[in-house]
């Protein structure tokens, strides 16, 4: 009987547990609402006209099909989901904007890549924080450079010499966060810069990516590559001369 009690009681708290923790998620979004909201005028508008014409356009579906008045609910679902995919949206790209530029961005954004990506950060660096970032995945090896790219090109050509020695024949693809087109090796704007990686093709197998990860971690153990890369975009404001003393102490 006690232990029936008992497995109650754990329920009911499993249950209220529960319950906060999605009031304080809604909490979450509603407060991320207001604030994307205030600098961001036309994200009202944007979501309830989702709402508004997905409700619209399932009505008069369901009035040409012969008073399917259901549908009406229907669309006003489709609208709230349509309207939530906007707001997640447009607050990513908020984001992005803000880091965009920032020392440490492209580290931050591929910290946001899913399973099955191995990020390796700041493999190559210079005190003006200019560096080499090593993604492994399916398609091989991508050295991502973010910072001034005259700057950059030598670094990257002597990490891909480096690496190349360790992983064969794998493909090892070359990227630098920034604007410019038809420049070598590639730009691509920050936040292009993880949908850009999904679209290189697969070349390897899952167990070889765990391989060469592994490899390549000890590669950089050896060469002792000290990470001079803030953990995530410098603040707005923030004085880089410091960071920058900084990091020529630890170089």
């Amino acid at each position: 009987m006690a232990k029936s009690e008992l497995t109650k009681a754990e329920k009911k708290e499993a249950r209220a547990a529960r319950r906060q923790a999605g009031k304080e998620q809604r909490g979450q979004m509603w407060e991320a609402l207001k604030i994307q909201s205030k600098q961001d005028k036309l994200l009202w508008p944007l979501m309830i006209g989702a709402v508004v014409l997905a409700a619209v356009v399932f009505f008069l579906l369901g009035s040409i099909w012969g008073g399917q008045w259901w549908m009406l609910p229907l669309g006003v679902l489709v609208g709230v989901m349509a309207a939530m995919m906007i707001f997640s949206r447009r607050i990513q790209n908020t984001v992005y904007g803000k880091a965009e530029g920032q020392p440490g961005a492209a580290a931050w954004a591929l910290d946001q890549l899913r399973s099955g990506w191995r990020v390796n950060q700041a493999v190559a660096a210079t005190t003006n924080f200019d560096a080499v970032h090593r993604v492994v995945g399916r398609c091989g090896i991508v050295l991502v450079g973010e910072g001034q790219p005259h700057r950059l090109k030598p670094l990257m050509m002597q990490e891909k010499k480096k690496v190349a020695r360790v992983v064969g024949d794998t493909p090892i693809y070359e990227l630098i966060v920034g604007d410019e087109e038809g420049t070598t090796p590639e730009q691509v704007p920050l936040r292009k810069l993880n949908r850009r990686l999904t679209r290189y093709p697969m070349n390897i197998s899952r167990q070889k990516v765990d391989a060469l990860d592994t490899r390549l971690r000890a590669l950089s153990t050896k060469t002792g590559v000290q990470n001079q890369m803030p953990k995530g975009p410098v603040p707005q404001g923030a004085k880089v001369r410091n960071i920058q003393r900084s990091a020529r102490r630890r170089g």
